[in-house]
């Protein structure tokens, strides 16, 4: 990939990720949107935590943790940075404002607006020159298997280092893994599901938990 090309070259899958989530949750009622089970540990999350929770995510990694490389002036547009990525709320928005689907469904598209925005600007170059380093739980030593490049466990695997290639790459996996989720969840109320989920992703990994209902 030339140095030079823009970011859209890197990752043209998010022209395509909002509607692929769109037609996959809407039309459900307040009953399937909220349904849980304990049968299984991916259906603690419903499907509409599920969905507030793959808004959230764009909003934490663009503007929370990497802002301040992406929008040095502050121009993002995102004006409800508490709303959007409550802590009170455990990585989701936060409930009070953010809870009918064609609230969460805004919201998300123009998170993924947002990653389309910047990969227009911004080059390979750029996306591969920046890093951030955070903490690491045990769940990235499995995670970073999906990575070809851009994330590296350093300090005996406590602390993983990024680049903003690979955190876009992350949270496109994200985004598939929880629509699997969401999937997941419609079969096992019997509902049927609507879109082929991209074969990329978490969920994909050898050893990534893939039981059905």
């Amino acid at each position: 990939m030339p140095e030079d090309a823009p970011g859209t070259a890197l990752f043209p899958e998010y022209a395509t990720l909002y509607d692929l989530i769109a037609r996959e949750v809407t039309g459900l009622t307040d009953a399937q949107l909220d349904f849980r089970s304990e049968q299984w540990g991916w259906a603690d999350w419903s499907i509409r935590r599920q969905l507030s929770h793959m808004a959230s995510l764009l909003y934490g990694w663009m503007v929370v943790r990497w802002g301040d490389t992406l929008f040095p002036s502050g121009d993002h547009g995102v004006t409800d940075i508490p709303g959007l990525t409550a802590s009170g709320f455990d990585r989701r928005l936060d409930d009070r404002r953010y809870w009918d689907v064609p609230v969460l469904l805004h919201t998300l598209q123009q998170a993924i607006a947002l990653i389309q925005r910047v990969l227009v600007e911004r080059d390979v170059a750029f996306l591969r020159r920046y890093t951030r380093a955070r903490e690491a739980g045990p769940h990235w030593h499995l995670m970073q298997q999906a990575h070809p490049a851009g994330l590296t466990l350093v300090d005996a695997g406590r602390t993983m280092v990024m680049t903003l290639e690979a955190t876009l790459r992350h949270m496109y996996y994200e985004e598939t893994t929880h629509l699997y989720n969401i999937q997941r969840l419609k079969r096992a109320q019997g509902l049927a599901t609507v879109v082929d989920v991209p074969q990329v992703g978490y969920w994909v990994l050898e050893g990534w938990d893939r039981s059905q209902p």
